[in-house]
């Protein structure tokens, strides 16, 4: 997700944008087709930064990038840092209460984004923001470069707690269209026929538009992995536990998505849902 956002960002002629992967030949593949520099950690490298946008895999990981490699170190003075990463809302506390974050008076921003990794390619992400007031004018002009809706929920927090409702609808929505998607193959239905007849009514989705004929051709090769999804879920679920809430569809299919884990389907896209249906 982050590769192509970069790509996007890069072209605003106003921004000095260094780059930074955990693995080094991403960087290096970066900069041959994208304008900007390579960040290498350095306690000796003077430079500072008016602003960090991160997007990684899960909490441990800007843990590690920002605290423990002491990234949050090279940001000037009342600064921001831009998480588009999907986290948990302990992240978002642990970051707000750091020493450096505190001292030089930097804004979090908790900035998860939707639309896979085809969006970010596109330049077309949704993203969700909570933060507060101060620089959403500023960085809506940078997200601009990579989104088509940015929307500023609420406080810190507020972000995240959005994507774990987008999570949970997405994984509703997938679950169902696995199970019509079968229902109708077993019927021996032409399927490209019963999807024209139902896309434009009340069952029409994103998942549907974008999902049911690969679904169909049993291709599960578009980004967002089953992984990643067990991870949103969980953090969704326990929040969701911690509001006394029995959210019992999502915990079933959480469940499924383990199952495939288990089979070795956890590099799948998120709609290879529908293997265990058939199954």
């Amino acid at each position: 997700m982050g590769y192509p956002m970069a790509g996007h960002l890069s072209k605003n002629k106003e921004l000095e944008l260094f780059v930074y992967n955990r693995t080094k030949s991403i960087t290096t593949k970066w900069l041959n087709h994208h304008k900007g520099f390579a960040f290498q950690f350095d306690e000796l490298l003077k430079i500072k930064f008016d602003g960090l946008i991160v997007c990684l895999k899960d909490d441990a990981s800007i843990i590690n990038v920002l605290v423990n490699q002491k990234l949050i170190r090279y940001l000037k003075h009342n600064t921001f840092i831009l998480d588009h990463s999907t986290t948990s809302l302990q992240l978002i506390d642990l970051i707000n209460s750091d020493k450096h974050i505190i001292k030089k008076n930097i804004s979090f921003y908790d900035a998860p984004v939707s639309g896979g990794e085809v969006g970010a390619i596109n330049g077309v992400l949704s993203i969700m923001i909570g933060g507060p007031n101060n620089k959403i004018p500023f960085l809506k002009k940078i997200m601009s470069a990579y989104s088509k809706s940015i929307v500023h929920i609420g406080p810190s927090g507020h972000g995240q707690l959005t994507k774990m409702v987008n999570q949970l609808c997405i994984a509703g929505l997938i679950q169902a269209l696995s199970e019509g998607i079968s229902l109708g193959q077993s019927a021996g239905l032409n399927m490209n026929k019963v999807l024209e007849a139902i896309s434009n009514g009340a069952a029409q989705s994103w998942q549907m538009d974008n999902r049911f004929k690969t679904m169909i051709k049993e291709e599960f090769d578009f980004g967002f992995a089953v992984s990643l999804m067990i991870k949103d879920l969980k953090i969704a679920l326990n929040e969701a536990q911690d509001k006394n809430l029995d959210l019992q569809i999502s915990n079933i299919i959480l469940q499924n998505y383990k199952k495939l884990l288990e089979l070795g389907d956890g590099t799948l896209d998120t709609s290879s849902l529908i293997k265990l249906v058939k199954t």
